[in-house]
């Protein structure tokens, strides 16, 4: 059975010397394609083979939006607090403590301003990672005063969302925020400054019955879920069946809800010529 013998140097390591494959060195697609990570990160976090767009947040949108990765956070240290004394499985600030800790962000969105291809942008990007994405207070206030730096300087506004909608640890507080994100559009439109909103996966509930829908211009990433509520909510409510894939972004772009859906690794030149445009 001299078959059976490995005598190649090399191969004969013994399983307690074996090394694993670090964890995420690869990611699959829903499609079953595999990618290497580090071809991902250079190609926007989009799957070469299928285009399949990864969910990603704000760290990395502002790589791929503002030049050589320079810009000016804002806000940074602005925290929830408990209005309504919250508990579910846990107080709502030890909730907030450990998503801190194992995010590394503070709240569900970023708030930034610097330059994309020379041009001077502010851009408020929410985070999924945070709660779902999920718009309190601490999300309403950043936006409201990002919008108030753009429109204080003159600069295009830029909203990123991705979101399951308003917090429930915050109820009415929660709610409150899309009347105030959308009363400052109001006055960033009464002055002339472009608004621009993209829709990213998944964005749903109050987000996107506010700000994620106000947009002067308002686009997508391709694949994106957009919608309210969920399918068996509007099923129930509606009382009839619902198309197959009705809450996707290229539904909603049939529909006239959108103005046109950009592929992540054409959009900063996209929203470039856009402004562009726009300024002149």
């Amino acid at each position: 059975m001299s078959w059976f013998e490995r005598k190649v140097k090399g191969i004969t390591t013994p399983t307690e010397q074996k090394k694993d494959a670090p964890d995420g060195l690869w990611f699959k697609t829903p499609n079953g394609k595999i990618v290497h990570t580090r071809e991902l990160k250079n190609n926007a976090y989009v799957s070469p083979e299928d285009g399949f767009h990864v969910r990603i947040g704000s760290k990395e949108y502002f790589e791929i939006i503002f030049d050589n990765n320079k810009f000016t956070e804002m806000d940074a240290k602005l925290t929830s607090g408990d209005p309504l004394k919250f508990v579910d499985s846990k107080p709502y600030p030890k909730r907030i403590v450990e998503t801190q800790s194992k995010t590394q962000l503070t709240d569900a969105v970023r708030s930034a301003h610097g330059k994309m291809n020379g041009i001077d942008i502010v851009v408020s990007c929410m985070d999924f990672a945070f709660i779902g994405g999920s718009m309190g207070s601490v999300v309403g206030e950043k936006i409201a005063r990002a919008i108030d730096f753009a429109l204080e300087n003159k600069m295009p506004f830029l909203m990123i969302s991705k979101s399951g909608g308003a917090r429930m640890m915050e109820a009415g507080y929660s709610l409150m925020q899309m009347a105030k994100t959308s009363a400052k559009l109001a006055r960033l439109s009464e002055a002339g400054i472009p608004y621009i909103s993209l829709l990213t996966d998944p964005t749903t509930g109050g987000v996107s019955a506010s700000y994620a829908m106000l947009g002067d211009f308002n686009i997508a990433e391709p694949g994106s879920l957009i919608g309210f509520a969920g399918p068996r909510i509007i099923r129930d409510t509606v009382g009839k069946d619902l198309p197959k894939g009705f809450q996707s972004a290229e539904f909603v772009l049939d529909h006239g809800f959108l103005d046109f859906i950009v592929d992540r690794r054409d959009l900063k030149k996209q929203l470039t010529t856009l402004l562009s445009m726009l300024k002149n």
